[in-house]
């Protein structure tokens, strides 16, 4: 199949440039894969002077040709552009319309030249088409053709050199010593090939037209037509530069090559890298990387970021290379840090995972570890340096060598993230210590206390301190074993001993204020006890003359006061007070004033359990509900000697042994009857006779109460009653009731205990 040119219009007769025609003819010859490897001709020259006729031929193009049967017209308008056919490398023909043309009136110099200008600008070698008959003549179309194609050559400013091909159509032996002023070697490079008439030798000429193709075979190469490529634009912008340059003509500015190549140069280079980005954010690898990097950290992860990154820079440098390298450059650095910047939060979310997985391990191996019983600050030193170099390791892994990316930030705050996580684990431990030995404390502390301030002794607080010393040092020590591992600041050990210390008085301090809402309670109990009970524990008997009640009386109401003056105060502090002496002498000697103060002096009001109104208060309480136990004793004790003394009057006497003697000799004689019936029967008849009898005897007079109880049923008895706060009467057995005890029972339980 033979090879098309794909012959298009660049330039319309108006001056339109066929923008859309230059992209398909472009896409059809591939010309943007050739980089610099291209070169443009194109033709100038009179019209009607076989300028389509000779390309056709050298290129084998099929530009439209004159028709000679119809005579000399203007054939090609504007500005024709075609692939030169078999021509290695990749060549591109112009073809110009014709100059002094008919056609255009007087604006024919104006398109002549900005065409011409065009030529120039955009090709490697023009040929300039002349005919020999014309060379010399000062009207000839060639004059005006020479002199606008060294203007235009004056006004452009380019490192390189167009070749000019002189073409002389319809050679003669005419010299052209004439060429020699104005074919200056400084301006531009001049190459003058002749050529035989087409009309009158046709295979002569296509001989010499086909030893002139040979001529641009390879012609990029050094020392060909040309081989000067300074300045070449790259084949992918050259649809640009031409428009561009095209438009600069038509605007009749001055036509600044090197300024227009970097133009050129940067918007391809800008072009080139904004499809290159475009293709970077489709990639199908760059999407499964930013979605895997989504669920956890990647292996790799800095590789393949890189590949991904460098192979589409090494796209933009391989189709960007033969443009202007500062150019290329400036607008490579663009793209990579355009493309940097869309890859970026990939990269953070993968450092962020590294930074969540080395704190994670971090508290999984601070826990587990210190189960294994190593100390604390040696625990958290080496745990925190694996989980840092653990970092380090996946941020080399993920380094974007390109990117230089610094995740210093994210370290420091993983630093403290460790630091701020070892504290507050710290802190927890520390608590949990503290909070164990706390209720080792409050649990040894406790049941002594009660028991101390229950008994209400002179050397209460004495021993209540000593305990209190000796179980917080016992715990102290314990404590400051288990935390050496902690390697704490002395400040900090002494503020958590203080706590400890602290903890512990309060636990004395809130016992002690417990004890005294119930104190009520236990000066009660304590009154019982001493009243009811002798020095050892034997239950008082209220018999005539054996006890002194009014002094039993007084022990068990000092006993019960010295009780209160204990609780009064909470005595921590080894200072002596004078609340005990203070209480005895207003209230059981009466020899004070009465308690009207609400403080005691010495004592600080957070010590006050009691004050001197409240104990006034509750001694006046106490003595009304522990009254009626003394009245009761009293009253039994009355009772008693009443019993002892009391003796029937002698007519009394005389009448019950008369009485009596009757009643047994009756029973006697009757006695013989009742045996005849049977042993059995008669005892049982005497025994129904004799009981009334005995019955008779007089008894002693009413109001004596049984004997007390044992002590261990008195003071659960006790106990009870005080604990429902309920005033009750004395529980001793024999104050139960006033009224319900009969004379019998009293007479039976005085002669029991006489």
């Amino acid at each position: 199949m033979e090879e098309d040119c794909f012959a298009t219009q660049l330039i319309y007769g108006d001056g339109q440039f066929n923008r859309d025609g230059l992209e398909c003819l472009i896409k059809k010859v591939n010309l943007a894969d050739y980089g610099l490897s291209y070169a443009v001709v194109a033709i100038v020259g009179p019209q009607s002077s076989g300028k389509s006729t000779l390309l056709n031929h050298l290129f084998e193009t099929n530009f439209r040709e004159m028709d000679a049967y119809r005579g000399r017209s203007q054939t090609t308008k504007g500005i024709w552009i075609a692939k030169c056919i078999g021509i290695e490398p990749c060549t591109i023909a112009l073809d110009l319309e014709g100059t002094d043309s008919g056609e255009r009136g007087e604006d024919d110099t104006t398109f002549e030249k900005q065409s011409a200008l065009f030529a120039l600008a955009i090709s490697d070698i023009v040929l300039i088409n002349m005919w020999c008959h014309d060379i010399g003549r000062e009207q000839a179309a060639n004059k005006p053709l020479l002199k606008t194609v060294f203007q235009v050559m004056m006004r452009l400013f380019s490192p390189r050199k167009t070749t000019l091909l002189f073409v002389i159509r319809d050679k003669t032996k005419t010299p052209f010593e004439f060429l020699e002023p104005i074919l200056r070697e400084d301006i531009q490079k001049v190459e003058v090939v002749a050529l035989s008439s087409y009309e009158e030798k046709e295979e002569k000429f296509k001989e010499e037209v086909a030893q002139l193709r040979q001529r641009f075979m390879h012609s990029i190469s050094p020392g060909g037509l040309a081989g000067d490529r300074r300045g070449v634009v790259s084949a992918s912008g050259f649809s640009f530069s031409a428009q561009q340059i095209w438009k600069d003509i038509k605007e009749n500015k001055d036509l600044d090559l090197p300024a227009h190549k970097v133009m050129v140069a940067t918007f391809r280079c800008e072009e080139i890298a904004g499809e290159k980005l475009a293709q970077l954010t489709l990639d199908e690898g760059w999407l499964a990387l930013e979605k895997a990097v989504e669920s956890g950290p990647i292996p790799g992860f800095g590789k393949k970021l890189s590949s991904i990154l460098e192979r589409y820079l090494s796209e933009y440098d391989s189709e960007t290379i033969y443009f202007d390298e500062g150019v290329r450059n400036v607008k490579r650095k663009q793209l990579e840090s355009k493309a940097l910047d869309f890859l970026h939060p990939a990269y953070i979310t993968m450092v962020g995972h590294l930074h969540s997985k080395a704190l994670e391990n971090f508290k999984t191996g601070v826990e587990n570890w210190l189960e294994e019983g190593e100390g604390f600050a040696a625990l958290v030193r080496a745990c925190k340096e694996y989980c840092i170099l653990e970092f380090d390791q996946g941020c080399a892994d993920a380094f974007v060598q390109l990117a230089g990316w610094d995740a210093s930030k994210i370290k420091e705050k993983l630093q403290r993230d460790i630091d701020a996580h070892a504290s507050s684990f710290c802190s927890a431990k520390l608590s949990d210590l503290i909070v164990n030995y706390e209720r080792q404390l409050s649990t040894a502390l406790t049941e002594p206390l009660e028991s101390l301030l229950e008994s209400g002794e002179r050397d209460t607080w004495t021993s209540i301190r000593k305990l209190l010393k000796r179980e917080t040092e016992a715990a102290l020590l314990e404590f400051l074993s288990a935390v050496a591992g902690f390697e704490l600041d002395k400040a900090d050990i002494t503020a958590m001993e203080q706590k400890i210390r602290d903890y512990a008085r309060n636990v004395v301090e809130r016992k002690a204020r417990e004890e005294a809402g119930k104190v009520l309670i236990r000066m009660k109990n304590r009154f019982s006890m001493v009243f009811n009970y002798g020095c050892d524990s034997i239950p008082r008997v209220w018999t005539a003359g054996k006890e002194d009640i009014k002094t039993i009386t007084k022990e068990a109401r000092s006993a019960s006061l010295k009780l209160l003056s204990v609780i009064a105060a909470i005595r921590l502090d080894e200072k002596p007070d004078k609340i005990e002496k203070i209480l005895f002498s207003s209230l059981m000697d009466g020899t004070t004033a009465p308690l009207a103060s609400t403080t005691w002096e010495e004592v600080p009001s957070k010590d006050t359990l009691l004050t001197p109104v409240r104990c006034k208060s509750l001694w006046k309480q106490f003595k009304a509900e522990t009254e009626n136990n003394v009245t009761r004793a009293l009253s039994y004790q009355k009772a008693c000697r009443r019993k002892n003394n009391w003796v029937p009057p002698m007519w009394a006497i005389v009448a019950m042994i008369v009485l009596g003697f009757s009643e047994l000799m009756l029973q006697l004689r009757n006695l013989d009857g009742e045996f005849r019936n049977g042993t059995v029967a008669a005892i049982l008849s005497v025994s129904s006779r004799f009981l009334p009898t005995v019955l008779k005897i007089p008894r002693p007079p009413p109001g004596l109460p049984p004997a007390p109880q044992a002590p261990q049923q008195l003071h659960s008895v006790v106990s009870q009653s005080f604990g429902n706060q309920t005033p009750q009467p004395n529980p001793m057995p024999n104050f139960i009731s006033e009224s319900s005890v009969s004379s019998s029972n009293i007479s039976s339980d005085c002669n029991e205990y006489s």
